[in-house]
């Protein structure tokens, strides 16, 4: 019996393949960066084809260096950066335009009109959502509003949209399947939590044409076969999640009151609310989990919009290290940050805030202050963020969450997980194989194949690592989260301010 899984982990700033065993063991892995396009000021743009490319790349270079040929594999996994938003030709299969990123504002007047006509009530009632030009279904508006002829060719036929889950089974399938899974369909603005489906007043709201969605299918099922010279071997894709719900999986979070906390360039906190979608009082994200074994499950999300893309701001933009990986030494050189707070509000403030025009701010320096403390000032203000989110989680859920589980890149960086578990004041758990949310695509894909007979079986594989518990008192990290929250409300709506006060010179704010 094949026992290999082949996880396709799309991401943001690069694609990723991981090859794992029965066990959840990596057995080899490839990661290929691609460009990130800025067009204008809060315009955020990736190349589809770079995505495609690169992430064929990495499945070849992993499957390589497993030294496993695809015959071995017994199905392949995908997920991907949520939201981000693609239009192609369904007789070509070229993008019309780029693709428009989650973290692109593009369209936040468009949302503002929204909810000035009073549309908030009945998207969250639908939609589990918040109107926030983060979802795909304003920027699939922006792209049928000014590519020329789209919404007629969307009206014909002619063009398929997707969010990158989408666009890989297009491309891996040579174009025989167009479909989605709930959790990625629940990102768009467009799909009914209730009824499981695409949403007709939404999709009127927005004037997208039903033509142009793909079908929603479950998480976890054979949907086709890789196309002839893709591999030496036709594969099954058998899983589909977005790629937090896939990290929710990952990490084994199959019961209500479960959560875990990635972080990858932003940061997403997630908790198993069961099957039936609760609505938030606080503007968290009521979202599908994923729907498999016969039922649809739905998580609570609070998402910050930068958490890791801060590490590479210090390394790109300020040049204070050469590589990611330097910033916990950095960091590490002063005992604390010298009453430095650098709130990353650099595309707005995501929940529980919901602030658009928020912008990037550092605030408490003095001319003591070096890069040591901006670098640590900038780890601190992703596990503020993040606990921002676990306060208003943990009163919408009424559950106490005595520990919080951890994934993603950044949760390798031990100064950052304990800062973070000294601020919630709970345990801070992170698994022995940190890329949850490959192996949570992996897991649902394995389990259609046959791999994993049951859930059961699922959660034999996962491990805890490293558990860090609070080293602070209580009254310290709350005098901590006072000063943040100061240093929070001078970086709101300050785009706001600067664009009802433009500079002189007739300079676009």
């Amino acid at each position: 019996m094949k026992t290999a899984i082949l996880a396709l982990d799309q991401g943001t700033t690069s694609s990723r393949a991981i090859v794992f065993d029965r066990a959840g063991t990596i057995r080899a892995s490839a990661q290929q960066e691609f460009r990130q396009i800025f067009p204008r000021a809060g315009w955020v743009e990736h190349d589809p084809r770079e995505i495609w490319a690169t992430q064929l790349a990495t499945a070849r270079r992993a499957l390589a260096g497993a030294a496993l040929a695809a015959a071995d594999i017994a199905a392949i996994g995908i997920t991907n950066q949520r939201e981000t938003t693609v239009v192609w030709d369904r007789a070509t299969g070229e993008p019309v335009c780029n693709a428009i990123v989650w973290q692109d504002r593009r369209t936040a007047k468009l949302c503002d009109a929204l909810r000035r006509e009073g549309r908030a009530e009945a998207v969250q009632r639908a939609t589990g959502l918040v109107i926030d030009a983060y979802f795909s279904g304003s920027k699939l508006r922006w792209i049928l509003d000014r590519v020329p002829g789209a919404r007629d060719r969307a009206r014909r036929g002619e063009l398929a949209f997707g969010t990158v889950d989408s666009w890989l089974l297009w491309n891996l399938t040579g174009g025989a399947v167009h479909a989605t899974d709930p959790s990625n369909a629940s990102r768009t603005m467009l799909f009914n939590l209730r009824t499981g489906a695409w949403d007709g007043d939404m999709l009127a709201m927005l004037d997208i044409p039903r033509e142009v969605l793909p079908e929603v299918r479950t998480s976890s099922e054979i949907y086709g076969e890789t196309a002839a010279g893709l591999f030496d071997a036709p594969i099954a894709i058998a899983g589909i999640a977005g790629d937090q719900q896939a990290a929710l999986f990952g990490q084994n979070c199959f019961t209500r009151g479960l959560a875990k906390n990635t972080y990858g360039t932003g940061c997403f906190m997630l908790m198993h609310i069961g099957e039936r979608p609760v609505p938030s009082a606080h503007n968290l994200i009521t979202t599908v989990a994923w729907r498999a074994g016969g039922r649809t499950e739905f998580a609570l999300e609070g998402s910050v919009f930068i958490g890791g893309a801060v590490v590479q701001w210090l390394r790109d933009g300020l040049g204070l290290i050469k590589s990611s990986g330097e910033v916990e030494a950095l960091a590490a050189s002063v005992p604390d940050s010298g009453g430095v707070y650098l709130v990353p509000a650099f595309a707005g403030l995501g929940a529980p805030h919901w602030d658009q025009y928020a912008r990037g701010t550092i605030t408490g320096i003095t001319r003591g202050t070096t890069a040591g403390h901006v670098a640590r000032a900038a780890l601190e203000g992703i596990a503020f963020q993040v606990a921002d989110v676990l306060a208003v989680m943990r009163q919408d859920s009424g559950l106490a969450m005595d520990e919080l589980r951890v994934d993603g890149g950044a949760c390798a960086n031990d100064l950052l997980m304990q800062f973070q578990a000294d601020i919630l004041q709970v345990p801070v758990v992170r698994p022995k194989v940190i890329e949850t949310t490959a192996l949570g695509a992996a897991y649902l894909a394995g389990l259609a194949a046959g791999v994993w007979k049951d859930r059961d079986e699922v959660r034999s594989a996962w491990q805890a690592d490293r558990t860090f518990e609070p080293r602070v008192a209580a009254a310290v990290a709350a005098h901590r989260r006072s000063r943040w929250a100061e240093a929070l409300r001078r970086a709101r709506d300050w785009e706001e301010h600067t664009a009802a006060n433009p500079p002189a010179g007739g300079e676009e704010p």
